[in-house]
């Protein structure tokens, strides 16, 4: 039985193309509500930019499970279920790295998102994502910073080079343009330990949709893993269904055969 369905954001909620949740994404979500199924994000992005749905979560994991949170309601606070963010030594490591080589650069807190080094390729990026360019500041303002996710904007070929620069901290490239940096033992599946034991869900109960290579270690763990039809081929080897695209309805058509 289905108790708790887990959702990345880009490209599983939100289109590439409309920037948008469709009416079936809604509808899926009443219909998972309505049977008792618990609702939860599960995202790349920091708090600070995930954008205005008409769906609603319980709790929270955000930057690939760097930190994990519940929602606050009338009766109570939010409450974090998991923090772990990037060592300091490696955020230096990076930051030494990014400033010598000019590499656009985010770094990503608790409660805010910094930028350096801007360029067009960052740019590219956040039309793509469609989201609002972070402030500004020189490489070293983020050295005072507590990092919980860097994004290395930076070709592919650069990944090996970085992950040995950074023992402690892995490289779920989920986009051509960047990758995500974060500490080694976070993802997105650790996140979903932490909100299963807070809520007392079995890993069995659980479903999780998602299209990215970050999404990957959150479909293994899932009892059951969806990929969205527009995922990459290594992703939905990953998954136990393959669904439609985000574009045409692949949460509602997989809830529909699931429910």
């Amino acid at each position: 039985m289905i108790k708790a369905a887990f959702f990345d954001i880009d490209g599983t909620l939100l289109s590439f193309e409309t920037h948008r949740v469709s009416p079936g994404t809604v509808r899926a979500f009443d219909r998972l509500h309505r049977a008792g199924v618990r609702t939860f994000l599960s995202t790349g992005r920091p708090e600070v930019l995930i954008p205005d749905m008409p769906v609603t979560f319980e709790a929270k994991i955000t930057m690939n499970g760097g930190l994990v949170f519940t929602e606050p309601s009338a009766s109570r606070p939010s409450e974090v279920l998991l923090s772990n963010p990037i060592a300091d030594n490696e955020l230096q490591a990076w930051l030494d790295m990014a400033k010598d080589k000019h590499l656009c650069t985010m770094v990503f807190t608790k409660d805010s998102m910094l930028l350096a080094n801007p360029n067009e390729v960052g740019l590219k990026l956040r039309n793509q994502l469609e989201f609002e360019m972070p402030p500004m500041v020189d490489i070293d303002t983020m050295r005072h910073e507590t990092a919980y996710q860097i994004i290395a904007i930076m070709p592919g070929e650069m990944d090996a080079a970085v992950a040995d620069l950074l023992p402690h901290c892995r490289l779920p490239r989920w986009h051509p343009y960047f990758t995500d940096i974060v500490a080694f033992d976070n993802s997105k599946a650790r996140g979903m330990e932490a909100v299963c034991r807070h809520y007392g869900i079995r890993q069995e109960e659980t479903l999780a949709f998602g299209d990215g290579a970050n999404d990957i270690e959150m479909l293994e763990w899932a009892g059951i893993g969806v990929a969205m039809g527009n995922a990459a081929d290594n992703v939905k080897t990953h998954a136990n269904i393959v669904t439609s695209d985000v574009d045409h309805e692949g949460i509602e058509t997989a809830v529909n055969q699931l429910l």
